[in-house]
């Protein structure tokens, strides 16, 4: 068959089969070398066995046009490198035609050995060549060739192997053969197809995540990157200018993800840049802007498809996040959320009925998962897809439920996934796509085709413009004819394609390995409760809805596959803000109370830090030992409704009952409306000191006693100094006798008790005297005061 993939020449007929065996048993032989002289091309396919099948590197790295027509000239360039340890004399760089392939598979059998160093046809020779006197080893050599069209014997319509080869002497082999080979494919299509086939192609537009939850604390709610790494993309000759600059003039449809231009747009404005422990001002706003200038001009009147917020892992949550309750409720607002903000930043409308799992691998559950937000039409690929035809169907395919899966080629889509650096890469994979493209359309020609390029979602810059090129390679005049997406998905299917979705057990093990874990979407859903508690009690939810919505669809984009620790660092981030706002509104911690009474008031302060109002809370007080501490009217539980501006205090007060003395433990905790707890509980203790009503009349028993004796004192002295006054103030011994006799006994006949001082100087009554007073006020206990001398005194 025509599929065989080296080149199909002269050098294989039996003599000449012969004449190489016989030459290799006698070679030392003088006469038969001499006999042989003559037969130098067959002793050439020997020759690279001895001097090494790849001495010389072969690089194309230009080849216009890609798709020559009558008329037109060939040029090739590219360089040559002696890798061998030995020089190489009489170098010369040929062009070599071979036959044309038959089919698709044959151009993937003709890649696979593009480098074999055997020369299977003859050079065109004459003028079509470069010669090079010598080439040193490890020494590089540029060549150029122009060869005009008419000249390369090209036959019908199809694609011919093309080979650059270099032929030269070295000592272990000194005569010319091949030394290395280089081969592309070369498509001949000089006149239009009777049937274009109608090539899609998807020009994604998406990035990392960079843009955090946090923003300031200021009215512009001033957002938070984590790194500074997409002005890096968007300036000038950085991927994503690169996409957007390449895309404007290609007949492609855009693939957006909304998160990217979300991020994009945010930039334009004040921003902040996470550096280490610390942020500091972003300065790129000017970047952001002219690259979100540039891409609303390329999009304009195009067609563009708009994935749902952050690009969520439809595999992931199909395979690992379906299980975990409300990781599919997120599948919904990110797509509702993707129209609008395309919409708002690109003024443009998106088709946002479309989803694309990584790849285009699919089973039952990722179809599940995938249209359960809405789309009716899924991406996919032809290798997760198969079909058993001889050619390539159209790409559209009803797979049931009225849901379209939109299979994409894959050879033409997987065309630009390695190394694009390299000009010689390039210029291979550019030749092979083109090569590929006209194959399929010549399988079929009275058969029109819609086929769909659904390349990796985030190229390199490189690789990025070799698909530009390719691209541009495809003469809408000749063989293909651009088409959107959504027309693409809209053709007639062929009844003929297989609709049959594959099962879970054959999606590749490989994508599986690098899918998010369960413990990821766990982790996720703990956010959002959080997030939701938060959100019922702030005056003005918005403000922290939108960021912490948009970073946990970010936490579940594809764009983590392969970066766990990158994925797990951002989730981290992203909780622990959370947490450190959920804690602004607190309740303030406090020490030991004393309730002295029957009833007094127990003071609890909450605080608010936020810039905002808090609203639909209840705080809880609870007694623990309601025997002998009640609150409010008897009762064991009691709550009051919270509402505190932002940046403010409230202290809310509490009546207790004491009905027995000793400790008490309350617990303080903050409640949304509906029942679930916010924050951490605050306990404290009260120690009750209860003043039962015989006390107190013991205490009123005890200050009359005291009025009373201190009446009576007074009497005392008063009527004391009246005598002295009475009595002679000359008779100095008298004025003794009398004193004397005052003090010893009373006019009533009485005991007089002597005064005496106590250690304070105080005047004291003698203890005998079972009338006299105390001066000493009662003792009320250690109760009467704060034992801990820091705690908060209760009012009555």
């Amino acid at each position: 068959m025509a599929e065989a993939a080296d080149f199909q020449g002269m050098g294989h007929s039996p003599a000449r089969r012969w004449l190489r065996r016989t030459a290799s048993l006698i070679a030392g032989a003088p006469l038969l070398a001499g006999l042989l002289a003559g037969t130098a091309a067959p002793a050439a396919h020997a020759a690279p066995e001895a001097s090494g099948p790849r001495t010389v590197d072969v690089s194309l790295d230009t080849l216009s046009p890609s798709a020559p027509v009558k008329g037109d000239t060939l040029t090739v360039s590219g360089s040559v490198t002696n890798q061998g340890k030995k020089p190489i004399t009489s170098a010369q760089v040929d062009l070599r035609v071979g036959p044309r392939l038959s089919g698709r598979t044959a151009i993937d059998d003709a890649s696979e050995r593009s480098t074999n160093a055997s020369g299977d046809v003859a050079p065109l020779g004459g003028k079509y060549k470069v010669t090079f006197p010598k080439l040193a080893s490890g020494i590089s050599q540029d060549f150029a060739l122009s060869v005009p069209v008419n000249k390369l014997g090209l036959g019908e319509d199809g694609v011919y192997q093309l080979g650059v080869s270099l032929t030269g002497q070295t000592s272990a082999a000194p005569y010319q053969h091949v030394l290395g080979i280089q081969r592309t494919f070369l498509p001949w299509q000089p006149e239009a197809t009777e049937k274009k086939t109608q090539l899609t192609a998807l020009w994604p537009l998406m990035s990392s995540a960079h843009l955090s939850a946090e923003t300031g604390s200021d009215d512009q709610q001033t957002p938070v990157f984590e790194d500074d790494g997409l002005a890096e993309e968007m300036a000038p000759g950085g991927r994503l200018e690169q996409m957007v600059t390449l895309g404007s003039q290609l007949p492609v449809t855009w693939v957006i993800d909304p998160d990217l231009i979300a991020t994009a747009d945010a930039m334009t404005r004040n921003y902040r840049v996470r550096s280490g422990d610390t942020v500091v001002p972003g300065r790129n706003q000017a970047i952001a802007t002219q690259w979100l200038n540039s891409l609303e001009k390329a999009v304009k009147d195009r067609k563009v498809v708009a994935l749902p917020f952050g690009d969520p892992d439809l595999a992931s949550l199909a395979h690992r996040g379906k299980n975990v309750s409300g990781a599919l409720s997120h599948l919904q607002p990110a797509t509702d959320v993707a129209g609008k903000t395309v919409e708002t930043v690109l003024h443009v409308k998106p088709s946002v009925d479309f989803a694309w799992p990584v790849d285009g691998a699919i089973d039952p559950s990722i179809i599940d998962v995938a249209t359960s937000a809405g789309a009716h039409k899924v991406i996919t690929r032809g290798d997760s897809l198969q079909d058993n035809l001889p050619y390539t169907p159209s790409a559209a395919r009803p797979i049931g439920g009225g849901t379209t899966a939109v299979v994409a080629d894959t050879r033409l889509s997987t065309a630009f996934q390695g190394d694009m650096t390299k000009a010689g890469s390039s210029t291979l994979a550019v030749q092979k796509f083109l090569a590929q493209s006209l194959a399929l359309t010549l399988q079929e020609p009275g058969n029109q085709r819609n086929v769909v390029v659904a390349p990796q979602r985030m190229p390199t810059a490189s690789q990025a413009q070799s698909m530009a090129s390719a691209l541009r390679g495809l003469d809408p005049e000749r063989w293909t004819q651009s088409a959107d997406l959504v027309e693409a998905a809209a053709a007639k299917p062929d009844s003929n394609a297989t609709t049959k979705v594959p099962s879970s057990a054959q999606y590749p093990k490989n994508l599986r390995g690098q899918e998010l874990s369960t413990g990821t979407f766990l982790e996720i859903k703990k956010t959002q409760e959080r997030l939701d508690n938060f959100k019922a009690i702030l005056s003005s939810p918005d403000r922290v809805a939108a960021p912490f919505s948009n970073a946990i669809n970010r936490a579940m984009s594809t764009s983590w596959r392969g970066e766990p620790t990158d994925a797990q660092q951002y989730r981290t981030t992203v909780e622990t803000y959370l947490l450190s706002l959920t804690s602004e509104v607190q309740l303030i911690p406090k020490s030991v109370l004393t309730l002295s009474g029957r009833s007094a008031t127990i003071p609890v302060t909450v605080q608010n830090k936020l810039v905002q109002g808090v609203q639909n809370l209840v705080l809880r007080l609870k007694s623990d030992n309601p025997t002998r501490l009640k609150l409010d009217g008897n009762q064991a539980v009691t709550e009051q409704p919270i509402k505190i501006d932002g940046g403010h205090s409230q202290s809310v007060k509490f009546t207790g009952a004491g009905n027995a003395n000793g400790p008490v433990q309350v617990t303080a905790q903050l409640y949304t409306v509906d029942g679930k707890p916010y924050g951490g509980p605050m306990t404290f203790q009260v120690k009750v000191s209860e003043i039962t009503p015989t006390v107190m009349l013991v205490i009123a028993g005890g200050v009359l006693l005291l009025v009373l004796a201190g009446i009576k004192m007074y009497s005392q002295r008063k009527r004391a100094v009246a005598r002295k006054e009475a009595a002679d103030p000359t008779d100095d011994d008298g004025a003794d006798a009398a004193d004397d006799t005052d003090n010893g006994e009373n006019a009533d006949g009485e005991e007089n008790t002597r005064d005496t001082k106590d250690s304070g100087g105080r005047q004291a009554p003698k203890a005998t005297d079972p009338e006299q007073p105390s001066d000493l006020t009662p003792d009320t206990g250690p109760e009467s005061a704060d034992a801990s001398g820091t705690g908060e005194k209760v009012d009555r």
